[in-house]
């Protein structure tokens, strides 16, 4: 398999005529090495399908293509798509049949060809990185784990704990599908054009379902709501969500949650439990006035 090098890199965006996109988050890996740690570490398995949000010019593409049974390879920008499997051709004919590439939006795709993805693999736009990662393990639950770079300050965000400063939202979220943690620091000049922020890998395991948990969405707004305004106490954060302070605070003794606790000391499964105490609250009411 012929990678991707620095002067293949720019020789492709010459040719096809462009410019990386710093709306779309574009910044090409062009370092042969990094793309090795990448697919390592993704310990990918042969019968693995592969699923890549934002392949660019195909470096980190060809270089999963040498492992797993296939990649579908999602790309927003048309011009990106078109050139993906031509260079897969140029530069692994044996490969080209095994990837599909897919011209669409990573937040709203929900359908993909052939056999469904086991595993996620990529480059993130920064930009969007957290909604795009939350949105596809909702949507694809065949895919039972990943591998994904992302800013640095993401990545901490994403594997925080309760009780850190920097623990919010996208922990919750993310631990309500799974386990994340940080796999590894990534140097920025790797990257073409060389982007002003660090970035990290950031490994994600599924969990087991959900069954008999409260709804997802309700449980999001839940977190939503508390994180809002991260400095006031639940009973105040939750105020607005419940109706008011005192129904906020009986809904969180019966949930066993302090009401005078902030949200960030809270786990996914405190937050469940004040999702199932809303939902019983709600049927008591709907029992009054059939």
């Amino acid at each position: 398999m012929r990678l991707l090098g620095p002067a293949d890199i720019r020789r492709l965006a010459t040719r096809i005529g462009i410019r990386p996109a710093k709306r779309l988050g574009q910044n090409f890996v062009i370092d042969q090495g990094t793309i090795r740690r990448i697919v390592a570490q993704a310990e990918l398995r042969p019968a693995d399908v592969v699923l890549e949000v934002g392949p660019g010019l195909g470096s980190l593409t060809l270089g999963l293509l040498e492992v797993a049974s296939r990649v579908v390879a999602v790309e927003v920008d048309p011009l990106l798509a078109a050139e993906l499997p031509v260079t897969v051709a140029e530069r692994a004919p044996t490969a080209a049949t095994r990837l599909d590439v897919v011209r669409a939006d990573a937040l709203t795709v929900t359908d993909l060809p052939g056999t469904p993805p086991t595993v996620l693999v990529a480059n993130l736009p920064y930009n969007v990185a957290v909604p795009v990662l939350l949105h596809l393990i909702e949507v694809m639950p065949s895919v039972s784990r990943a591998l994904v770079m992302v800013q640095s300050e993401v990545a901490d965000r994403m594997c925080a704990r309760p009780g850190s400063r920097i623990y919010g939202v996208p922990s919750v979220k993310l631990a309500w599908y799974g386990t994340a943690r940080r796999a590894g620091t990534v140097s920025r000049t790797v990257f073409w054009p060389v982007p002003n922020v660090d970035s990290a890998l950031v490994a994600f395991t599924r969990g087991p379902g959900r069954d008999g948990a409260p709804d997802r969405a309700l449980v999001f707004a839940i977190v939503d709501a508390a994180f809002a305004q991260r400095r006031k106490t639940l009973r105040a954060a939750l105020a607005g969500w419940a109706g008011s302070a005192d129904a906020a605070e009986r809904l969180l003794r019966e949930a066993g949650v302090d009401p005078a606790l902030r949200g960030e000391a809270l786990g996914v499964a405190q937050y469940i439990r004040i999702a199932e105490a809303a939902g019983r609250t709600r049927n008591i009411i709907e029992s009054w006035h059939p």
